[in-house]
């Protein structure tokens, strides 16, 4: 059996899309994954299966959602050693930024463009500071998320590729979640 980590976007926010994190373990147990747990109310899951390619996991899971909720969501699944190196390269891992909740993740549906991945390094952001590697944009929010210029959804356009972020505590949650599971 394999360990995933699986990340929902915009689900839960603003009561919009809502979706109950217990019944979608139900959902997903009766689905055939195993060992489901999820994470805060945003969309962070750990679950098993023998299903052995991320797009089919993610396409099943969505499909799930679709037909139980009746809405679209953006699923995205990685391998725990995807998502360790992704953690590990963050170049923003300063103790007092991390402190402060300023560090997050953009993890990104595939590879942009390299022309328009350039293009997108060329931007400046006062007090949003960027770096992007390994299908991520790594972010430190000096002022913090909520005054952030430096958008999931301004990433997403920017790169024309779909995205959803996470911040430095839940990657950790969710290493240390699939870790455990992988054992």
């Amino acid at each position: 059996m394999q360990t995933y980590i699986v990340l929902l976007r915009g689900i839960n926010v603003s009561g919009q899309k809502k979706i109950i994190m217990a019944d979608l373990r139900k959902i997903l147990e009766r689905s055939n994954f195993q060992e489901v747990e999820t994470y805060i109310q945003s969309g962070n899951i750990v679950l098993k299966t023998n299903i052995d390619d991320c797009k089919k996991v993610a396409f099943k899971i969505k499909s799930e959602i679709a037909e139980t909720f009746g809405f679209d969501v953006f699923v995205l699944v990685k391998k725990y050693d995807e998502l360790k190196d992704i953690f590990e390269a963050n170049p923003f891992s300063d103790p007092a930024d991390i402190e402060n909740k300023q560090v997050y993740f953009t993890l990104l549906s595939n590879s942009p463009q390299s022309e328009i991945v350039a293009d997108f390094k060329k931007l400046k952001f006062t007090n949003d500071q960027f770096s992007i590697k390994n299908n991520c944009v790594y972010l430190n929010y000096i002022n913090g998320a909520g005054k952030a210029k430096l958008t999931n959804n301004l990433i997403e356009r920017k790169l024309k590729v779909a995205a959803t972020s996470r911040n430095y505590r839940t990657m950790v949650k969710l290493l240390e979640m699939s870790a455990k599971s992988s054992i």
